[in-house]
């Protein structure tokens, strides 16, 4: 039988899996897997940072659908590779992480004093939702199928593969090619049939049903499924954060996470829940009073099935692929009634509430001030990009404005780290979605704390050529913990000035960055904006270069701490008292 090495029986198995890209930083310690990448045609896509690794791998996963590959070598370079491993098993997103360790002759068992070396495989458990290593080389395709075969059962998340170098680049005899469908389901797991019968009876006999939609809609691509239920229904749909972008924005029975006030009414006035891929966590408010009713019945549909009933009791539980429910339901569904006068009544008095509440933030807007309001950088982000456009948000407050302020005009075309909030994870997003979609436009609005984790990536999307606008608000002070801290110290000066003086709170503030010379000396180009009146010139100038723009966008301080919607996200952190 003919030899390959290590890293090529891994190669063989991505090739089989489908995989075009991978993610990370070449290195000696896996010459075997890279020669082997090339000489398949699978593209190395290399940052300057393995984190920015793995936000790269995580963001192609969540846009696609597709499995997301990333590596990262022994010692220093898992190192810096455990924040994105991290922060991606918690979002969710479906990650395979290759690495190489030290040689099995000092790590195998620990030899005690070795260089560049820890046990990467316990310290990567403690985080991921699989991590093993292979210690033979006979054993690698085994040890690989296996990782696959773990990322593709239940929720997904980071499965991590170690191999050590010598086996990595060692010689190696060629090992069968096995299609993935005799290693792993390659079919999303269905639901009882009855069960969808018993859930499309609630749902049809409800007053007032509704939806609510949690990131395991995205990751099953379900937009279209979830759409004809919705509609079909005349059911209002909300999300959790991390369900944001499962439903166009634009569909009046859509239900924004920015309007605080009229989702609580949805969750409040519904008689049945229809909960969709979501643990009900606690940017949901934990599921209790009274942002949501007690008394209301709940079917709660997942993946998982250790999520379901986890924090609010469940009526019906259905594990299943939360795309394959779906579409049995809608064909389910179709033999039952249509919405009764009274359910649409009921459903346009809600959306006229929601409507009431999105049109207060308008007052921002006709703030003409400069330095600007940042409410005009996402506001003007919706009138000049094109609906398809994926936008990444990052930061603390500039994340909450643009949250505000956005529309997810196509589904799943907003990233961001919902159930992390990691700064600095945008980059690398925004990196990972122009590998993702070439041909779309990608805009990340980012704060300037959260820009200063990673900037020299910029040089990657230039050396890349990954056309990005990067749109930096510089305010020079962390945000919501100077907001924190001015509320914790001074509660009555600060409700009345808006802002305490700079010696009045504890190291918030931050020096001056010029963020668009920084993007001229890599390669880039530059843009400083600070009159609102301007921003569009300088959007369509980013948007008519062929290459990465980073535009400095100075904003008022006093005004950006006081992102909309800041007292709901502080309670939202607090045990509601249902």
């Amino acid at each position: 039988m003919a030899s390959t090495t290590g890293g090529g029986l891994i190669v063989d198995i991505l090739v089989a899996e489908g995989v075009e890209k991978v993610f990370g930083i070449p290195d000696g310690t896996y010459m075997g897997l890279l020669n082997a990448l090339e000489s398949h045609g699978i593209d190395l896509i290399t940052p300057r940072h393995e984190t920015t690794a793995l936000h790269m791998a995580g963001a192609y996963a969540r846009l696609t659908g597709r499995l997301g590959v990333a590596i990262a070598s022994n010692g220093p370079g898992v190192a810096n590779a455990l924040p994105g491993v991290v922060v991606e098993e918690a979002e969710g997103n479906r990650v395979l992480l290759i690495t190489s360790s030290r040689r099995t002759g000092i790590s195998v068992p620990d030899r005690g004093g070795a260089y560049q070396y820890f046990d990467q495989v316990a310290t990567i458990s403690q985080a991921a939702k699989w991590s093993r290593g292979a210690r033979e080389a006979t054993r690698i395709p085994e040890m690989t199928r296996a990782a696959l075969r773990a990322s593709y059962t239940g929720r997904p998340g980071v499965v991590h593969l170690d191999v050590p170098e010598n086996l990595m680049n060692g010689r190696a005899k060629e090992a069968p090619i096995l299609p993935p469908d005799r290693y792993r389901s390659t079919t999303q797991a269905a639901p009882d049939p009855a069960s969808v019968a018993r859930a499309a009876d609630l749902l049809s006999e409800a007053s007032l049903p509704a939806i609510h939609a949690g990131g395991g809609v995205i990751h099953a691509q379900a937009h279209e499924a979830l759409a004809t239920v919705a509609e079909h229904l005349y059911a209002p749909v909300t999300t959790s954060w991390s369900g944001r972008g499962a439903m166009s924005e634009q569909s009046p029975l859509v239900w924004p996470i920015t309007a605080i006030e009229a989702t609580t009414k949805v969750r409040t006035a519904a008689d049945v829940m229809l909960v969709l891929g979501s643990r009900i966590g606690e940017t949901d408010w934990w599921g209790k009073q009274p942002y949501w009713d007690d008394n209301q019945k709940l079917i709660q549909v997942d993946i998982d099935e250790s999520s379901i009933g986890r924090n609010k009791p469940v009526d019906l539980a259905i594990t299943s692929d939360v795309g394959v429910f779906l579409e049995a339901l809608a064909s389910e569904l179709k033999s039952r009634p249509a919405p009764s006068d009274q359910r649409r009544q009921a459903v346009d008095n809600l959306v006229a509430d929601r409507e009431a509440d999105i049109a207060k933030l308008s007052k921002h807007l006709e703030d003409e001030a400069v330095p600007m309001n940042t409410a005009h950088v996402p506001n003007a982000c919706m009138e000049l990009f094109d609906e398809s456009a994926v936008f990444v948000v990052d930061g603390g407050n500039t994340a909450v404005w643009a949250n505000f302020f956005l529309r997810v005009r196509t589904p799943n075309t907003l990233l961001a780290t919902p159930h992390f909030g990691m700064l600095g994870a945008g980059l690398g997003q925004a990196l990972g979605a122009a590998e993702a979609f070439p041909d779309r436009q990608v805009c990340c609005i980012i704060g300037d704390g959260a820009f200063g984790f990673h900037p020299q990536e910029i040089e990657t999307a230039v050396r890349n050529g990954n056309r990005v606008v990067f749109l930096v608000i510089s305010d020079r002070q962390w945000g919501m913990v100077k907001m924190t801290q001015s509320i914790a110290r001074h509660p009555v000066k600060m409700m009345i000035r808006k802002r305490l003086d700079d010696e009045e709170t504890i190291n918030t503030n931050l020096g001056e960055i010029g963020y668009d010379a920084m993007a001229r000396s890599m390669g880039a180009a530059g843009e400083r904006v600070a009159d609102p009146a301007m921003l569009r010139p300088v959007l369509e100038k980013a948007l008519a270069h062929d290459g990465c723009t980073v535009i400095h966008v100075d904003v008022d301080r006093a005004k950006h701490l006081w992102a909309p919607g800041l007292m709901h996200f502080k309670k939202m952190h607090q045990e509601p008292g249902g």
